[in-house]
């Protein structure tokens, strides 16, 4: 598929969605998985976005388990938290 192919598809997606995106190079990233960037000789990926989005995900469920729960230990904390966001991870793949 060509560059301007794509290009013209993702402006579809975006008014299909409503969005505009400031920087087409971030919504580019957050749509190409790190096997098509290797087949297709590109540089940008999703990975650091998934890196980003997955700490922010840990930052929410902490704050939430923080607040909704005052008197658990920490280390009881720390295993909800683990078993939340595996849970997140497992329906990713599901």
């Amino acid at each position: 598929m060509s560059e301007a192919t794509v290009g013209h598809r993702l402006e579809a997606l975006d008014r299909a969605l409503g969005i505009s995106f400031r920087d087409p190079e971030l919504r580019e990233a957050s749509l190409t998985h790190r096997s098509f960037a290797f087949e297709h000789d590109l540089t940008i990926t999703n990975e650091r976005l998934e890196f980003l989005g997955d700490s922010v995900l840990g930052l929410v469920v902490t704050d939430l388990a923080y607040r909704m729960y005052p008197g658990m230990p920490e280390g009881d904390l720390a295993k909800l938290r683990a078993a939340i966001v595996n849970m997140t991870a497992l329906a990713d793949v599901a």
